[in-house]
Order: C-alpha cells, then sequence, then structure tokens
C-alpha cells in the first residue's frame, strides 16, 4: 500500500513538473511574437521592463550600491532592464547554496560550477533546459563558444549552463625569484627540470635562509608536473590524482604511478632534492601554504594565474614563471558558469542580458569593475586598479569574464599575455588532453575503493615522493597498499566510462 502511495505521489509530481515546463515553453513562443523587437535578441519584445534577479556567491562589497546603480542607468538604456544581485556569503554558501534551487524561489539566474554541483542539480530539475533559448537569445555568447566548452554545458544531451568564456589553462611550472639569482651568474634559464635543480642548487647557497621549494602539507605538485612535462594526463584533470592516460594514444589505458616507466627517474631526483635540502624534512607538516608569497621559500610549483597575482604583489621579488606542461589544454569552462533558474518568469530577457554583458566593453566594464574613477581606474595598457579595496572588488560572477573583453589587473607582467596567446594557438579542439577535458569521472559505484585508493595514495605516495623513503622500497609498499585498496575495480570502472565517452564523442 505504501509503495502504492508513493507511486501515485511521484506521478502527481511528474505531471505538475510536465505542466510547469510546458508553461515555460508556451511563455517563450508568446513573447517572441509580441511587441517591439530587435534582431540582435532573437526577435525578443523588450517594451516592458523588467527586474532580473541574479544569485552570486560571495561577500558583497560595501560600495556595491554605488556600482548597481550605475550599471542599471546603462541597461536601462541597452535592454530596457535592471538587475538585482543576490549575495550568498562564504561563511553560508555550503548550506544555503542547495536550498536556493529546492525552495521554490523565484528568480532568474546564478553563479554555477563543478565545484557547486553543476550537473548534480541539473539532473535534479534546478536549472532550465537551454537547447532553444541559448542560440536564439544569447546568439553571439552562443557562437563563440568552443565545442569543448558546449560539451562540457551538456547534461543528459541538452545544454544546462552558459559556460565562461575566459579560456584558463592546464600550463603549470615553476614560479621562481630571480632577485636571489641576480649576482649568481645563472643563465636564467628554465626549460626543464635540470634548469630547475641548478636554480635550486644557487638558492640553496645563496645563504639567504629561504628555502629553495615551497612544499607544505598538501603535498608535492612536482610529480604532476614530472607527468605532464612527459606529456601524460591525469584522468581527473587536476592534480594530486593517482590514474593517468597517455592522450597522444588513440584507445589509451589508465595506469597509475608504479606502472610508469619514467618513475624511477622521478623517485632518484626527488631523493636527490631532499639530500641537498631542497625542502624541509617535515614539509608535510607545515600549514603555510604561502611561504613564497611571504618571502620564505623562493621556487613553488603552480599555474600562471598565480605568477600573474605574486607578481602584482612582490615587484620587488621579480619573479618569472615557466611553463612546464607539454600538452597544454583548457581548464574545465564550467569552472565558472551562469545557469538559469527553473522557476525564471524572463528566461529570454536573461540570456539577452547575458549576450550584451559577454559582448559590449561598457556594460562588462560597468558589470566587472565599476565606476570608473570612483571604484576602479585605467593605466595607458587597459590594465586595471581597484581604488578602495576595503569598498569595491571586481565581480564575483565570475562567469561573465570573456577573454576578449577581460582586462589585466596593472602590474601584470608582459609575459602572461604572450603565454596565453601561445597556449590558444596550440590547443585544438578533439586534440591531445583538450578531447578529454570534458571527461568526468563517476565514483558513485566505486566510492568505499575510490576514498581508499586516495587514503593510501596519500600515506604511502606523498612521503615517497618527497624521498623520505627507500624509493624502491617505498613503491612496492605503496604497489601493494594501492592493490588492497581495491585500484583495480577503480581502474576497471573508470576505464569502461572512458571508453564509453569516447565511443559518444565518436558517433
Amino acid at each position: 500500500m505504501r509503495k502504492r502511495r508513493r507511486l501515485l505521489s511521484m506521478l502527481l509530481v511528474l505531471a505538475m513538473l510536465s505542466l510547469t515546463l510546458s508553461g515555460c515553453g508556451r511563455k517563450s513562443n508568446e513573447d517572441t511574437n509580441t511587441g517591439s523587437q530587435t534582431s540582435e535578441t532573437g526577435g525578443l519584445d523588450t517594451s516592458e521592463e523588467v527586474e532580473l534577479v541574479m544569485y552570486v556567491v560571495s561577500n558583497e562589497p560595501t560600495g556595491q550600491d554605488a556600482v548597481n546603480e550605475n550599471f542599471n542607468k546603462i541597461l536601462k538604456e541597452k535592454l530596457n532592464a535592471t538587475l538585482k544581485i543576490n549575495w550568498i556569503g562564504w561563511a553560508e554558501y555550503a548550506n544555503r547554496y542547495p536550498l536556493l534551487f529546492s525552495s521554490g524561489e523565484v528568480f532568474d539566474m546564478a553563479y554555477c560550477a563543478s565545484w557547486l554541483n553543476f550537473s548534480s542539480l541539473a539532473k535534479r530539475g534546478a536549472f532550465m533546459e537551454l537547447d532553444d533559448l541559448w542560440p536564439t537569445y544569447a546568439p553571439d555568447n552562443y557562437a563563440m563558444q568552443s565545442d569543448t566548452a558546449k560539451q562540457q554545458a551538456t547534461v543528459d544531451g541538452s545544454y544546462y549552463c552558459v559556460p565562461t568564456l575566459l579560456a584558463t589553462y592546464s600550463a603549470y611550472g615553476p614560479i621562481y625569484r630571480t632577485d636571489i639569482t641576480e649576482d649568481s651568474g645563472w643563465d636564467g634559464e628554465m626549460k626543464t627540470f635540470e634548469d630547475m635543480e641548478e636554480y635550486l642548487d644557487i638558492v640553496a647557497a645563496s645563504g639567504t635562509g629561504i628555502e629553495p621549494l615551497d612544499i607544505y602539507s598538501a603535498g608535492s605538485e612536482v610529480d604532476d608536473v614530472w607527468m605532464y612535462y612527459n606529456g601524460q594526463y591525469a584522468i581527473k584533470g587536476s592534480t594530486n590524482d593517482f590514474l593517468f592516460i597517455d592522450p597522444s594514444e588513440e584507445n589509451p589505458k589508465l595506469y597509475t604511478y608504479y606502472e610508469y616507466d619514467k618513475i624511477n627517474e622521478f623517485l632518484e631526483m626527488m631523493t636527490r632534492w631532499n639530500e641537498k635540502g631542497f625542502f624541509s624534512k617535515s614539509a608535510l607538516a607545515d600549514t603555510d601554504s604561502d611561504k613564497v608569497r611571504n618571502g620564505k621559500a623562493a621556487l613553488r610549483v603552480h599555474n600562471v594565474d598565480t605568477y600573474q597575482t605574486y607578481a602584482i604583489e612582490h615587484p620587488e621579488y621579480k619573479f618569472k614563471y615557466s611553463n612546464f606542461v607539454s600538452d597544454v589544454s583548457n581548464m574545465s569552462f564550467t569552472q565558472d558558469a551562469m545557469v538559469i533558474s527553473s522557476t525564471s518568469k524572463n528566461p529570454e530577457r536573461a540570456l539577452a542580458f547575458w549576450n550584451l554583458l559577454t559582448t559590449d566593453q561598457e556594460v562588462y566594464d560597468a558589470f566587472f569593475y565599476g565606476i570608473l574613477g570612483e571604484s576602479y581606474e585605467l593605466n595607458a595598457k587597459g590594465q586595471f586598479t581597484i581604488l578602495d579595496p576595503d569598498k569595491y572588488a571586481t565581480s564575483a560572477m565570475w562567469a561573465a569574464r570573456t577573454t576578449k573583453l577581460n582586462r589585466d589587473q596593472a602590474g601584470t607582467p608582459e609575459d602572461v599575455s604572450e603565454y596565453k596567446k601561445e597556449w590558444d594557438a596550440y590547443i585544438q579542439d578533439g586534440a591531445g588532453s583538450q578531447k578529454y577535458r570534458s571527461f568526468v569521472i563517476d565514483t558513485s559505484s566505486i566510492e568505499t575503493e575510490y576514498a581508499a585508493c586516495q587514503s593510501v595514495h596519500q600515506q604511502y605516495w606523498w612521503p615517497l615522493e618527497l624521498g623520505y623513503t627507500d624509493a624502491e622500497k617505498g613503491l612496492a609498499e605503496y604497489k601493494e597498499n594501492m592493490e588492497a585498496a581495491g585500484i583495480e575495480k577503480v581502474r576497471e570502472v573508470i576505464q569502461g566510462q572512458l571508453e564509453a565517452y569516447l565511443a559518444g564523442i565518436e558517433e
């Protein structure tokens, strides 16, 4: 009897959901055939002023009201709309954000991301399906999206978000101070691990007391870069993974560290670096994650954005950066995304707004940076400076950023844009590691084994990769414990998902 009641309840919910969605569909069709129309927004009627409501995740700056007022004057003129931004603070987002989509609250759009469970929320009906809406009402934005980005916006065969148009990159490598080496006679080359070791030798002998290499309790990232340097790809698409493929292979097979033919060479290098004192003997107990930033260490391995931040904050350190990733690809475009709420009453106008925001420099500047001369200023290179960081900030709707309209912060090193141009010229949809950027592993059927492998990886690999344990003995222990944790089952399941993914994109 209880089963029957549950079944009837489910059918009733589905029927109500069907009526709601069909109502949304009718509204879209009616709106496109009435009133004044503009060709830029798919024939959208903008004769009636609307207030669009947006949610973002961040703490609201104290000067935001003035920024909103200025922006809405521009938006009213260009789209006969105003924007109300609601803020979910960092202290509350973990609990409040999921409730936003289950409360039934009526609003139009929100910031979302892969780290905010975009795919899971989409499957639960939190967002409006955008297959027709996106290309119709944000046609310029849609046309600028790469095939990879569109693929990442797809859940169960339909679009459910608009990904960021700001390209980010898998490039990773040493960020290092050059003020320390100015009188050393060093040639400045930083293209190989041999070059890195030469640099670290110089810092160690400098007598400054500065740690040559920044390692702390989150583990080393030198191992990740070693793999990327040799053209390998972490299947999870991030650092501190333990499963890799060779993306140059036609049908790549997953493998882990102890199966890699160059792993002994890596462990020998790290043992040598340990013996030379490039990092502390207790680095894994060190909780200071900002040792390069605060002047306690000379080099860390990270991305170009971190390099940009360090160089702006500490020009006296004369930072340089080198990319060690041989097969650069774009990081997920859904790490910053915009979604239309399933409760939105103005999805067409919201997407028309998004099209305007991501194509019009005046609108973008007013939204993202604020009021010229009051909240920000521009230098001769078009780089921005926030004038009062205690009062103003750049927008927390990071999904709005586009490569074309985004401005660098004043003090950004000249080589940052050169690096990005180089990577843009290299990256191609469907080639190399870019082909695998849309693949997301599903560990739901192997949660226990996957968690056990992660635990073993941290317990045995982290000290091994830093030369704290004997390389040969430590690698054997790592293998033994990974196998006991269930690595073969994990590999089998994810390998099947990978092959299904490849079959799907080749159809």
